[in-house]
């Protein structure tokens, strides 16, 4: 317990000292360079701060995370519909790995977003439906894969308690693939932001993409990283306070 408990406090002594030498040596680099080509640490956690007091940056911040949030729910709630409709007919087996999976892998993301704004113009479905069609294999994979751990005499026991075939995907299917449901949050959800950026820049009219693209068009490097950070900040958060736990949790239960 005591070397466990040594190791993880070196551990973290490694990543603040870490943390520390890449900052000082940003900002040494940024001594000698304009703040339009790369600002010091310091200015950047100003422009950050401001996301946080100011009611118009703060509504970006609040769209952004909402659309995310929506988009992984829905691209997750599909992957299980899918997986279930899979485990229910294996002959759709071969399609949706081979095929469905495959086009959705490497379809390019920036293909989605210009599809989205023919489609939907530039507003909020447009920027969900990027979101979903992009996260929806990682999601897709963990459906798949937790439905097929899932032991056929658990279904045998779940046909004789009951022929209603929601409750046994309720009672039973749903807590036996749960925990790769929530490591497919996890992963989605961090996927979700790397893209965030890119869909509200073709699609949307607010949001942190939108932000990033009016910093860009008046060279407000300070406002780009600080978007940046803002979606580290956010990431980190609640990762650690909900979906990491929420992983752990039913892992424990496995």
């Amino acid at each position: 317990m005591h070397d466990k408990t040594a190791s993880l406090g070196a551990q973290r002594t490694v990543a603040v000292a870490g943390t520390a030498a890449l900052l000082l040596g940003w900002g040494w680099l940024a001594q000698g360079l304009p703040d339009y080509v790369l600002p010091g640490p310091v200015e950047v956690a100003k422009s950050t701060a401001r996301f946080f007091v100011e009611p118009a940056l703060l509504a970006h911040v609040g769209v952004s995370f909402v659309r995310v949030v929506i988009s992984v729910i829905l691209a997750m709630t599909l992957a299980l519909l899918i997986a279930s409709v899979v485990r229910r007919f294996p002959i759709m087996d071969e399609t949706v790995e081979r095929r469905i999976l495959t086009f959705f892998n490497a379809f390019p993301s920036v293909g989605w977003a210009i599809l989205g704004v023919i489609w939907f113009q530039i507003s909020t479905p447009t920027v969900i439906f990027v979101q979903v069609a992009i996260i929806l294999p990682f999601c897709l994979i963990s459906a798949l894969s937790g439905f097929r751990q899932i032991d056929p005499e658990m279904d045998e026991l779940g046909h004789s308690l009951t022929r209603m075939r929601w409750r046994r995907f309720r009672l039973l299917s749903l807590p036996l693939v749960a925990p790769f449901v929530a490591s497919g949050l996890r992963v989605a959800y961090g996927i979700c932001w790397k893209i965030a950026l890119v869909a509200e820049l073709f699609g949307a009219s607010s949001g942190l993409g939108y932000q990033l693209s009016r910093s860009q068009s008046v060279s407000d490097a300070n406002m780009v990283f600080a978007c940046c950070v803002v979606i580290v900040l956010i990431f980190g958060v609640t990762d650690r306070l909900f979906l990491k736990p929420l992983e752990s949790r039913f892992s424990t239960n496995r």
